[in-house]
This record gives C-alpha cells, structure tokens and sequence, in this order.
C-alpha cells in the first residue's frame, strides 16, 4: 500500500483568525474604557474574558502544533503570531486596567487620538491575519496593511512623544504626571506590538507567498 502523507492541517489559520478577531474586539473595548467610564465594572469584565479566551486559544494552537505533521507554514512562526497576538490583547487588558484603578477622566484630544491610532492598528493587523488561508492569492493585500500598521506606528511615536512632552512641561500635580505618563505609554507599547505582528507577517510573506 502506497504510503500518503497527511495533507496540511488548516486549522491554523481559523485559530489565527479567531485570535486576531479577539483582538479586534479588545481594542473595541479598550476605546469604551475611555469613552464611557460609568460602564467600567461591565467593561472590565469583558476584557477579561476576552483575555482569557486569547489565553485558551494560544494552548489549543500549542498542542495543534504538537500533533500535527504538516503546517501551513513554519510552526515556529504560528507560534510566534499566537504569542504576539495574545501580548496584543494582554496590553490592551492592561490599559482598561489602568483607566479604571487611577480614575483618570476625561483624557485629553491628543490622548484620545493615540488611543485611535492604537484602535485603527489593531484593526488592520486582524485583516491582515484574516488573508492568510489565501496567502498566494493575498500576499498584496497583507503587505498594504502591513505598511498601513507602521505608518499608524509612526504617527503614533510623533503623538506620544509630544503628548509626554506636554505632560512634564504643563502638568503640576506629580501623581497626575504618574497616571498618564503609564497610560500613554502602554499605549505606544500597544502600537509597537502591532507593528512587530506586521514583521512576523512580512516574513511569512518572504517565505511563502
């Protein structure tokens, strides 16, 4: 009897695709954090079942990885965008967080736009996951949002630099100064994240498309 291998397991790519989706949706939650404080007890329960579903998620594609002979692609790099994807959520669990323990108000216009830009990123990064089971036939349209997710990346250093700026030269109360300078900081480590998922899927574009 001829001897068949196993053809690749797709499964990857729904778990990519359903993490990507949370994340999607944590960044919805993150933007609720900021606009509708009254609903925090409600907000912050959300986020951590979508932290923990991210966290389910990441052991489902652990042990797939263990189990399967043939991957779509390296499984080294499944693992690495399951990781990213999942820092992605936690950091943005981590400012819900933050929004609610320090109380922080009404944030400013620049503030708001950063949490935008944090928002429109992921927002691109979960499309660009979604292309993946096409990835020949998708690769242009991975690379454009790619791009699209450092430019968003690059604005966001401008704003956070000159928001922290603003913050040290204007702000009189320290515990203040304390607060904001945590929130738009996890903010910009938001933003790095993203754009390190978009180095990820550079290069399994490089291999593979």
């Amino acid at each position: 009897m001829a001897f068949r291998l196993k053809p690749k397991e797709e499964k990857f790519f729904e778990f990519l695709a359903e993490h990507a989706a949370i994340a999607k949706e944590a960044s919805d939650v993150m933007v609720q954090a900021f606009e509708d404080q009254d609903r925090m007890a409600e907000i912050l329960t959300t986020a951590e079942t979508l932290e923990q579903e991210a966290d389910e998620l990441v052991e489902k594609i652990l042990k797939k990885l263990h189990k399967t002979f043939i991957t779509p692609f390296d499984r080294e790099d499944i693992f690495a965008l399951a990781q990213k994807l999942d820092d992605l959520v936690d950091s943005m669990k981590g400012i819900v967080d933050k929004v609610h323990m320090y109380n922080i108000g009404d944030a400013s216009p620049e503030v708001r736009e950063l949490v935008s830009l944090v928002h429109a990123s992921v927002g691109q990064v979960a499309k660009s996951i979604s292309y993946l089971s096409e990835l020949k036939k998708q690769h242009l349209k991975i690379e454009a949002r790619c791009n699209r997710i450092m430019s968003l990346e690059s604005e966001g250093d401008v704003l956070y630099r000159r928001e922290m700026a603003k913050l040290f030269r204007e702000g009189c109360d320290p515990v203040e100064i304390i607060k904001w300078k945590e929130i738009l900081t996890s903010l910009e480590e938001t933003l790095d994240i993203c754009e390190d998922i978009t180095q990820l899927l550079k290069r399994v574009v490089l291999k593979y498309a």
